[in-house]
């Protein structure tokens, strides 16, 4: 059973909606870990702020249906998928890693792209899961925060949620 992880964004109703989408990924994977929560400004468009973290568990599930069952959670928190990528929403939660597969080739983008990318994804990713290694490039998620921290630690506020 790999064990993957999932980013969690939200900029709309943030506190609710964080704790929500937590309760429900606990209620599927009660062994679910989550980093701590941090603010950060919206990426590709003018929006509120945003509340993100990564959380890490164990799923049986394909990397598809798992990626169904994100889904199923963002819809019953509001979230509706129109066609735009970029925008304010109830909730995100984009499946990150499973196991140490690369999925490009099936059309998912896992690994995906924005661990490297965002600030956002990354940080928590490195607070939950530091030693385990980035399937294509090899390095822990801790080196890659630490080489992405000197020009990106700023956009990051932590945040005291209890979860």
């Amino acid at each position: 059973m790999p064990e993957v992880a999932v980013s969690l964004g939200a900029n709309i109703d943030r506190e609710s909606n964080i704790r929500a989408a937590v309760s429900g990924l606990i209620a599927f994977y009660p062994g679910a870990l989550f980093s701590p929560v941090f603010e950060s400004k919206a990426v590709g468009f003018e929006g509120p702020d945003f509340f993100n973290l990564a959380g890490i568990f164990y799923s049986d599930l394909e990397a598809p249906d798992l990626v169904t069952q994100l889904r199923e959670i963002e819809a019953k928190l509001g979230r509706t998928r129109d066609g735009s990528v970029m925008g304010s929403r109830e909730m995100d939660i984009d499946l990150l890693l499973y196991g140490d597969q690369i999925l490009y080739a099936q059309g998912i983008d896992v690994p995906r792209h924005e661990i490297l990318e965002c600030a956002h994804v990354l940080k928590p990713l490195s607070l939950v899961w530091p030693d385990q290694c980035h399937p294509v490039n090899g390095l822990t998620y801790s080196e890659l925060w630490r080489a992405m921290a000197p020009t990106h630690a700023d956009k990051l506020r932590p945040v005291t949620l209890d979860l």
